[in-house]
């Protein structure tokens, strides 16, 4: 009995030291905190430039749509696409023999109410003579008022008659004067210099005019030596944009220089106003807006290029700049309570597990932090460690954020790896600085 309890003992002090030894083992590596391997970079002053960048169409900056004021065929179209004109050389006839036709029989009508206010001017003529020689008769009595009555009758519509004669000349000529202009549309002569751009008909090929519909777009004539860049840009930057602010243009057909513009224009309305899609559609489609932008180059551009243009819009120098890649948003943390060392550690270690998964935190914190809006954080370096800073951010560039509050000259931060920043990093958190890498962080 007595070796038996003793054996008993030593076997439960053996369990009670594993369990010991086990629960302190575990607790070693619950302690260990996860390193993650980091890049940093200095807070730096640098001058800052922000740009818009936005995508379209090299256009020329006059050009003009030809399209006839007359229908019929085309009978001459003497130059083809690509050809220069000069302004005033003939660029396409239609053949005219039915507004030939129609000028010939205009002249005639006005040459036959011409006869008639001839024959009317005669008539009034002998009705006047009459009416003041009977005006005499009846004056000493030789003629009854019935006589004198009508020859005044007949003066009056001698009168009418070729009052009504000149208004049918009027007419006749305006008639006329249609026909013949008419007759002069079948010979289009081109508005201005420049560059046959782009040619839609050819000889022979029947054409609608504008008069009777919104006519055959037969051809378009550019100025070739004046370009200009048509961009679309979203209804958040465009307030950003203002005539007269520089560009610098990447032409897709050009792919070893950079070009220069000066924006021009920029469109009152989006360019989905009026659009007759339905709702949904609608609302899917970003809302655009054309900007001008002069080209100051001269180059052998085509209409229709593609473009890339960099819009520069506001600048600051000397501004106080961290990576674009060091600033990220978090949701903001609950204050602590404060109530015991206990309880602190217990808010701490609640306040790592949100930042890290927000739906692990409890309903009020969580009913907290959905009302509170994210906030611009930078990671500063402290040691092996960082500390998680808010910050009011400005303007960009390619590269950089303008920090308007929370950081000084000088400060590390971390500027990489990007899901580093993003996802894993939180206050306190102990890190490492190395090159970048695609792996998991060390334990």
């Amino acid at each position: 009995m007595t070796i038996s309890r003793k054996r008993r003992k030593l076997i439960l002090l053996a369990l009670a030291v594993l369990i010991v030894a086990g629960l302190v083992w575990a607790g070693f590596f619950r302690k260990k905190e996860p390193v993650i391997t980091v890049q940093t970079e200095n807070v730096k002053r640098r001058d800052l430039t922000e740009v818009v960048v936005a995508n379209g169409k090299i256009q020329p900056v006059v050009q003009v749509k030809i399209s006839p004021e007359v229908s019929g065929e085309i009978i001459d179209l003497p130059f083809k696409e690509g050809h220069s004109v000069k302004k005033g050389d003939l660029i396409v006839r239609i053949r005219p023999d039915d507004y030939i036709a129609s000028r010939d029989q205009a002249d005639a009508g006005y040459k036959a109410v011409l006869a008639t206010q001839t024959t009317a001017e005669a008539n009034l003529r002998k009705a006047e003579a009459d009416f003041k020689r009977n005006q005499e008769l009846l004056a000493a009595r030789l003629v009854s008022q019935a006589d004198f009555d009508q020859y005044q009758a007949a003066y009056e519509v001698a009168q009418a008659q070729l009052t009504s004669a000149q208004r049918q000349v009027e007419v006749a000529r305006a008639t006329l004067d249609y026909a013949e202009k008419q007759l002069l549309k079948t010979a289009i002569v081109s508005p201005l210099d420049g560059t046959i751009s782009k040619l839609n008909s050819q000889a022979g090929e029947r054409v609608l005019g504008t008069v009777e519909n919104v006519g055959t777009e037969i051809m378009t004539i550019s100025d070739l030596n004046q370009m200009e860049a048509r961009v679309d840009v979203g209804e958040i930057d465009v307030v950003l944009i203002h005539p007269g602010q520089k560009a610098r243009l990447d032409v897709d057909a050009f792919k070893d220089r950079k070009f220069t513009g000066v924006v021009t224009d920029i469109a009152n309305s989006s360019k989905n106003t009026g659009s007759l899609s339905t709702g949904s559609t609608q609302s899917q489609e970003a809302t655009k807006f054309e900007v001008r932008i002069r080209v100051t180059d001269n180059e052998a551009f085509r209409p229709g290029m593609s473009v890339s243009a960099e819009i520069e819009t506001r600048y600051r120098t000397n501004a106080l700049t961290v990576p674009l890649a060091s600033v990220t948003t978090r949701a903001p943390t609950p204050p602590k309570t404060g109530a015991s060392s206990k309880n602190t550690a217990m808010a701490s270690a609640t306040n790592a597990d949100v930042s890290a998964d927000p739906t692990n935190a409890p309903p009020s914190d969580k009913k907290s932090r959905e009302s509170a809006p994210p906030a611009e954080v930078v990671f500063v370096v402290e040691g092996n460690h960082v500390k998680m800073v808010p910050v009011k951010i400005g303007i960009s560039d390619e590269d950089y954020w303008e920090i308007t509050d929370g950081l000084t000259e000088g400060q590390e931060v971390v500027s990489g790896g990007y899901k580093a920043i993003s996802r894993d990093l939180q206050d306190g958190k102990k890190i490492h600085k190395g090159p970048a890498t695609d792996m998991e962080p060390k334990t």
